[in-house]
């Protein structure tokens, strides 16, 4: 959903910025431009003397307009550093049996998982993500590069089967919902001789 809601935002934002600025562009360069536009010669200015000047003489302009900016910038800061963290889980919690349950850390889950995965025939590197919003539902994005002489089907098959039922029953977790993305190891031409 926030990927979904991020492209929307992120697109209709591109297309104002692009019609906007290529309008400014063509009234600024003498194209011709609706005659609704408040920019239609070379001449016209985004900002007039007038509407300049008009605040200059109040106190408390300026640092408001700073204020605003400043604010602005740290919110694109922020939403462009949450686009580019992944969310990913630091502990699981696995039941004991006890009532009390014990945590297991998110990154030596991974670490077995990969080396599992790693194992199976026909995968040249495997390399495993937890995610999740809770540590008693964990989720796992898992990428294999395969050596092209592997079969994929059976490749995940033997994954779901082997590295992946191996973490979801050693953490005691009822599912394990997981995502896996295939990718073909490049080789080198073999030479006939």
């Amino acid at each position: 959903m926030i990927k979904t809601v991020n492209r929307v935002v992120l697109g209709l934002a591109g297309l104002v910025l692009v019609c906007a600025g290529g309008a400014v562009l063509a009234a600024g360069t003498g194209l011709s431009v609706p005659s609704w536009w408040p920019w239609s010669g070379r001449r016209d200015v985004l900002l007039s003397d007038a509407d300049r000047m008009r605040w200059r003489d109040e106190g408390w302009w300026w640092p408001l307009v700073i204020a605003v900016l400043a604010a602005l910038v740290l919110l694109a800061l922020w939403w462009l550093l949450a686009q580019l963290r992944r969310p990913r889980l630091a502990e699981v919690l696995v039941d004991t049996g006890d009532g009390e349950g014990a945590l297991l850390r998110g990154r030596a889950l991974e670490h077995v998982m990969t080396g599992e995965a790693e194992s199976l025939e026909g995968v040249s590197h495997a390399r495993v993500l937890l995610t999740g919003r809770s540590r008693r539902a964990p989720q796992a994005r898992i990428l294999l590069r395969l050596e092209p002489h592997a079969a994929p089907a059976e490749t995940v098959s033997r994954l779901v089967d082997e590295a992946v039922a191996h973490a979801r029953e050693s953490a005691g977790l009822s599912s394990l919902p997981t995502e896996t993305r295939l990718r073909i190891a490049k080789h080198k031409a073999q030479r006939v001789t």
